[in-house]
């Protein structure tokens, strides 16, 4: 290709596809179904499904032995001594302001259960490590990974199997949309429902403290802990004291409710934080304690605990007394009519029908969905990429396995530098610069070398630590010398997207001149690997890896990426619906 002039346009945006603005489903990734859920005890897989009989059988052995407990003197005594009931005042009454964000909070959560079930479906495992090694995981609802199948270097045509390939299809009823590999639009709908439910929670914070509302939920002495637990035996005793609501809630419900809104909800907030990159690599030491595969884990069981309490809760919402207890989040009022239940399932039908809904108008709309999730949170994470990212790690703790992701370049083009070791490679930098240069790999490599060890942070949701050195980008800047209308550098790569046409993806120019933004050539001390980008792609540590653009063929600086591809600021922006910035 011959040298473009400076400011010239790069004739490889017209090797890039347009993407649809719809789910094409014909053309969407093909199901691919996985397993029940299972956990790893030892070196053996067991079916989590099988706690369904076991925890309902030790449910029915527990109240019997609770029963059998009634007749001893000591339980009596303790039962008398702690009836269960919730220390301090009577504060009557629901608020309205306390109702409707009962109802909202509700809402967004059912959603925002839903896509984080999504959003685990595509990398469906769960680590107590932070290299994601196959077979390491604890937890997980796919097949164990082919053997014979992860590794393989020195020829193009060996099989993979990569972390796309790990995704699985869920039901549409219970992910969002519900499709194999539609991370794109699940952490959209996850993300932006997120912030919703921050704020509500915000506004619920401040009117409980405004209010003698916060006297319900928290406790104001330790025998909370005895006087719950022996609610916890009369429930399981079938023989439960009566309780009032309207006025205060019993022990358990107390110390339920506390840990639900102060521990819990702050807790998955914190550790969904700790999973984005530019955040967890803020933080240093906290970063490499609380690692994205731990943070993943935690967040998990925390979904697994609001699932049990919403279960729990609404239970005895209708077996302590349905038209009571429906009147008094539905009404405010204390009585024992029909109109709060009427209410309360008008609006369950309306969440039903929503649900129903969801998968099919994402599905329809999917442009929308990433324009609007672009304007409730894009702002947020433009906000956090200006985060100084500086943690690195030691060479102990470099992972032993880096999954593979994306399709290997199959063009003439690139078989013909690959076969000659890459000697007649020419990396294309141009657009708005005003030194437009081609740099061979042997020139590259004699340009100043960094090295750094880092995280690599995948969209799906796995993890490893690698040792990659290159040059850094600074240092092309210094050479190319980009003009100040250069506000996005544009990477394209040998690599085809899975629609066909060029992969590529745009960055800000800031983060060009963050110091570990380098082109590598090497990982873990050896020439790059063919399946992990060689013979250069770019490492940018405050962003999600498919922003780190493997096989990279050429460098565009441009004002605007609106013309190129489908606007969306990269492949799989365009095709995939993900977003332009990533570095949660």
């Amino acid at each position: 290709m011959p040298t473009l002039a400076a400011g010239s346009r790069d004739p490889l945006e017209a090797l890039i596809a347009r993407a649809h603005d719809e789910v094409v489903l014909e053309e969407w990734a093909p199901a691919r179904y996985g397993i029940a859920p299972h956990i790893r005890i030892g070196k053996r897989w067991f079916n989590v499904l099988w706690l369904l009989p076991i925890g309902f059988v030790a449910l029915i052995l527990a109240s019997g032995v609770a029963i059998e407990l009634r007749s001893l003197p000591a339980v009596q005594e303790f039962i008398a001594r702690y009836p269960g009931q919730a220390l301090g005042g009577a504060y009557e009454g629901f608020p309205l302001w306390l109702r409707l964000n009962h109802v909202f909070n509700l809402f967004l959560m059912a959603f925002i259960m839903r896509s984080g079930i999504q959003i685990l479906a595509d990398h469906p495992r769960l680590y107590f490590n932070r290299d994601c090694t196959p077979g390491t995981e604890w937890f997980r609802f796919q097949h164990a990974v082919p053997k014979g199948a992860t590794l393989g270097e020195g020829t193009r045509s060996f099989v993979l199997w990569t972390a796309k390939d790990d995704a699985v299809t869920i039901p549409r009823w219970l992910g969002v949309p519900g499709l194999r590999h539609s991370i794109g639009l699940a952490r959209w709908i996850h993300f932006s429902l997120d912030m919703l439910w921050v704020i509500n929670g915000i506004v619920y914070y401040v009117l409980l403290f405004t209010t003698n509302q916060w006297q319900r939920l928290v406790p104001r002495s330790w025998d909370v802990f005895p006087n719950a637990l022996s609610m916890a035996l009369q429930y399981l005793m079938l023989a439960p004291p009566p309780t009032d609501a309207w006025f205060h809630y019993n022990a358990l419900q107390q110390l339920a409710y506390f840990i639900t809104v102060f521990i819990a909800a702050p807790a998955a907030i914190f550790f969904g934080l700790m999973q984005a990159p530019a955040i967890a690599n803020k933080f240093g030491f906290l970063g490499k304690l609380v690692n994205r595969q731990v943070a993943r884990s935690i967040h998990f069981f925390i979904l697994l605990y609001f699932v049990g309490f919403i279960v729990v809760h609404v239970s005895l919402v209708f077996i302590t007394g349905m038209r009571k207890n429906l009147n008094h989040i539905a009404l405010g009022t204390d009585a024992v009519s029909w109109d709060g239940t009427i209410i309360a399932f008008i609006a369950l039908a309306l969440l039903a029908v929503l649900w129903v809904r969801a998968s099919p108008f994402t599905i329809k709309h999917p442009r929308l969905v990433q324009r609007t999730g672009r304007f409730l949170i894009g702002w947020i994470k433009g906000l956090v990429e200006y985060w100084d990212p500086k943690t690195q790690y030691s060479e102990k703790d470099i992972s032993p396995y880096l999954w593979p992701n994306g399709l290997l370049p199959t063009s003439a083009e690139f078989k013909e530098l690959a076969d000659g070791g890459y000697q007649a490679y020419k990396l294309r930098v141009y657009g708005l610069v005003d030194k437009p240069q081609e740099f061979s790999l042997a020139q590259l490599k004699a340009m100043p070398k960094q090295e750094q060890i880092t995280v690599h942070y995948c969209i799906q949701g796995w993890s490893g630590v690698a040792k990659w050195a290159g040059v850094p980008m600074r240092h092309i800047l210094e050479l190319v010398k980009p003009t100040t209308a250069a506000r996005y550098a544009v990477f394209y790569s040998f690599d085809e997207g899975g629609d066909g046409g060029m992969y590529y993806d745009a960055h800000k120019m800031e983060n060009m001149k963050h110091k570990l933004t380098i082109l590598a050539y090497e990982m873990n001390g050896q020439v790059l690997s063919l399946v992990h980008g060689a013979p250069l792609r770019l490492r940018c540590e405050n962003e999600l890896g498919f922003k780190h653009v493997k096989w990279v063929r050429a460098i565009e600086f441009v004002d605007d990426f609106s013309r190129i591809g489908s606007g969306q600021g990269g492949y799989n922006e365009d095709h995939e619906f993900y977003g332009y910035r990533m570095p949660i």
